[in-house]
């Protein structure tokens, strides 16, 4: 068994340049023999001591993790004085989940932990994530809401730490409020860089820009971090509860699930990470933002990064389908395509 190697906090070098960054292509949509798509992304392999294994694209380009960055948020919380969790509820607070009927109980009872509710919540009201759960949720009539939008058990507990902490509970997602301040302070010393831009994302929250190399790092660096770290007990909750991070059959999930070991989060806009504990980590951005070209090309990357590409083949590609039957597949391109022999699993969603 390989030794478990805590990876170093180093003071945070310069904010990433802002630019627009130089892709390559990742992933190509073949149908009949033909490269009907092309995907362009950045990917960086981070080897078990922290050094580049391999690079696609722009990896220091400033760019917007988006949901990649909660299990840092997360980290920052507990730092802050978020009380403390049962690992169920703090891998709610590192989620995009689907709304199920056990998110919104765990996000409840978070807020209720400070003497809160649904209405205390800032994030915009929205319908389940999760495409069954939100086709439920229209059958019986039901409206957006604040509890059920993904980002909830995030919010949940930006409130408590506040609440925790004596600090004002309205503006919680101002930049300047003392709660993000030191969120932002956590997002730059896992990444080990300066934070480019501050921006809002789509629940409400802050979003802080950095590069894909940075939010690589900080993946690793949960991933590696001690059980009694805050770092530590966040990676084991999103380990021992992947479908509270997501749901009932998110791709993230069921990669948790097949590789043993690993910490993962995916975000909007084409975005995931995912790190084992030995510190090898990938990090992923799909260039036009689209889902279907994240998980092949993830499941490429972690191959390159030693985990058996028969573990990974279901991940690997998606089908390509013409009269309902398949005629093609979507996988990894270039330097990062797996062997073919590797990538012949059931894949994700099919591809019209």
């Amino acid at each position: 068994m390989s030794q478990r190697t805590t990876l170093p906090h180093r003071p945070p070098t310069a904010p990433p340049e802002v630019r627009v960054p130089a892709h390559a292509p990742v992933a190509h949509m073949v149908r009949g023999g033909l490269v009907e798509g092309v995907h362009h992304g950045s990917v960086v392999v981070l080897a078990a001591d922290g050094s580049v294994a391999f690079q696609a694209g722009d990896i220091e380009a400033a760019c917007y993790p988006r949901s990649a960055l909660k299990p840092v948020q997360a980290v920052g919380l507990l730092r802050a004085g978020l009380p403390p969790l049962d690992d169920e509820a703090l891998a709610l607070v590192a989620a995009s989940h689907s709304g199920e009927d056990r998110h919104l109980a765990t996000a409840r009872r978070i807020l209720a932990t400070a003497g809160l509710t649904e209405e205390h919540l800032r994030n915009v009201p929205d319908l389940p994530y999760g495409p069954l759960v939100r086709d439920r949720w229209l059958q019986q009539g039901r409206e957006p809401g604040r509890l059920v939008q993904n980002c909830s058990g995030k919010h949940a507990a930006m409130l408590l730490t506040a609440r925790a902490r004596g600090w004002p509970l309205d503006s919680y997602l101002d930049p300047e409020h003392p709660l993000q301040r030191e969120l932002a302070a956590t997002v730059a010393e896992l990444t080990g860089q300066g934070i480019a831009r501050v921006t809002v994302d789509g629940c409400g929250a802050p979003l802080f820009a950095v590069s894909l190399h940075g939010l690589t790092r900080a993946a690793a660096r949960l991933a590696t971090a001690a059980p009694d770290t805050a770092e530590g007990r966040v990676a084991h909750a999103m380990r021992s509860h992947p479908e509270m991070v997501s749901g009932a059959g998110r791709d993230t999930a069921r990669l948790v699930d097949a590789v043993p070991g690993l910490l993962a989060k995916d975000g909007f806009e084409g975005v995931q990470i995912a790190a084992l504990p030995d510190g090898r980590a990938v990090g992923v951005k799909i260039a036009d933002g689209g889902d279907r070209a994240r998980m092949p090309v993830t499941a490429a990357a972690l191959a390159r990064c030693g985990v058996d590409p028969a573990v990974l083949a279901a991940f690997a590609t998606a089908p390509v389908l013409g009269g309902g039957a398949p005629v093609g597949e979507l996988r990894a391109a270039g330097a990062l395509a797996l062997p073919r022999s590797a990538a012949d699993g059931d894949g994700t969603a099919a591809i019209l």
